[in-house]
């Protein structure tokens, strides 16, 4: 078994990636540790990051303050709901977060059905929760847990890399071919994507592009694909290396058929509409590319731009690793356009916030904040700072996100008067 611990500051975010999953009937909710349980046993995004408010609003300096951690054992093994709670539980015990809230989501959207733990590092004194050498303990602990439930062991290489990890093509090192040889020989097994333009922007974060080659040799018409590497500045960096070198794979006729394949896969794919609203939801909650981009690589997606010389952006993708798929922002939404993002980041015109109505956001039959404020004092009697909950909004009826976000226009705003 395999253990991702993400560490970032985005807890909306982290919960509608999970919450979205039980949405699309993807994954399921099996834990709430010093949660307070609804009266109908649903939930909503809003609910779940308004019971974690307290800790985050006490937050002394502590910067990334969510942890997002996955427990991924291996297809092989067959692991009941139950146990992947008591999983759960004894490994966030052992990493020291046993007293805080966290919610454990099951997903079983591909075929290694594994669990998320959404939680924070923030105690409700405000002092974070030391996570020295966290990595070193993480692995221990999966190591004892392979043991106690007879779950096939991870391998040494797995262990380093909890799923392979692509490296980039640096030129200090030297014998470019053979690092470039590493990443293009394995994407196609890992990742799906349905263009050219997709691939060379997956490419692209490996210092590689690849170039399609048209013409005639002899009399004959030649198809053929090429790859080149790249400096930290995207120029070329080598000489083109023939894609034969680098195996079938790696040739136009079979990233064709990958291409098709990947069609047909991403158009059932739930990750999609997971990702739209993650990209919208960093859209309307950052004020530039730079904090945009932030955001999404927190939640292990990657944005790539691509401008003309004269700066306009022509084209705008996202790759989202979780899922492991390649999107062109068009494929996800028309609001999500090149030309979106360009009126946006170099016109200054930010798409208004578009209002949608959504079982996972808007299901409000949620504990009462008098409630939630019985739960949280019971279980922290001691060291509460009683001025907290004046920033926690009722319950019922109340859109939080939309609230947050006002509150957000009110500070931008005093900050330009």
């Amino acid at each position: 078994m395999i253990a991702k611990i993400g560490k970032g500051s985005n807890m909306y975010g982290a919960i509608l990636y999970n919450q979205q999953k039980v949405g699309t009937e993807n994954g399921a909710v099996l834990l709430l540790n010093k949660i307070p349980d609804t009266m109908n046993g649903r939930y909503s995004v809003a609910y779940f990051n308004k019971c974690f408010e307290p800790y985050l609003s006490a937050n002394i300096k502590t910067e990334k303050t969510v942890r997002h951690i996955s427990l991924n054992p291996t297809p092989k093994d067959k692991v009941s709901d139950e146990q992947f709670t008591e999983m759960a539980q004894e490994y966030m015990e052992r990493m020291g977060y046993g007293n805080q809230p966290y919610i454990v989501f099951k997903h079983t959207d591909i075929d290694r059905t594994h669990i998320h733990i959404v939680s924070t590092c923030v105690g409700i004194d405000g002092k974070k929760i030391p996570d020295d050498y966290d990595h070193p303990r993480s692995m221990a602990i999966c190591r004892d847990l392979e043991q106690k439930y007879n779950l096939h062991k991870a391998t040494e290489q797995e262990q380093k890399q909890p799923d392979r990890i692509f490296k980039k093509v640096e030129q200090q090192k030297g014998d470019i071919k053979s690092q470039m040889a590493s990443v293009v020989r394995h994407l196609p097994k890992y990742y799906q994507y349905t263009s050219l333009g997709a691939y060379n922007a997956l490419l692209s974060f490996f210092n590689i592009t690849a170039e399609e080659i048209k013409g005639e040799r002899n009399g004959k018409p030649v198809h053929g694909l090429v790859y080149v590497a790249l400096d930290e500045k995207g120029n070329k960096a080598s000489n083109p290396f023939k894609a034969s070198l680098f195996g079938k794979d790696a040739g136009i006729a079979q990233l064709q058929k990958h291409f098709e394949q990947s069609k047909e896969k991403m158009k059932t794919n739930p990750a999609r509409s997971v990702l739209k609203n993650t990209v919208e939801l960093a859209m309307h909650t950052t004020n530039n590319e730079k904090e945009f981009r932030k955001q999404l690589a927190e939640q292990n997606i990657h944005t790539v731009v691509r401008r003309n010389h004269s700066g306009r952006i022509y084209g705008i993708t996202f790759i989202d690793n979780g899922s492991r798929t390649v999107w062109n922002g068009s494929q996800l939404d028309r609001s999500l356009s090149a030309n979106v993002f360009n009126d946006w980041w170099n016109n200054g015109n930010k798409p208004e916030l578009k209002v949608q109505d959504s079982p996972v956001m808007n299901t409000m039959d949620d504990l009462p904040t008098k409630d939630l404020f019985e739960f949280i004092t019971q279980e922290h009697s001691t060291n509460f700072d009683w001025g907290l909950f004046s920033l926690l909004p009722d319950a019922q009826g109340v859109d939080y996100e939309e609230e947050q976000f006002a509150k957000r226009m009110k500070k931008k705003k005093r900050r330009l008067q």
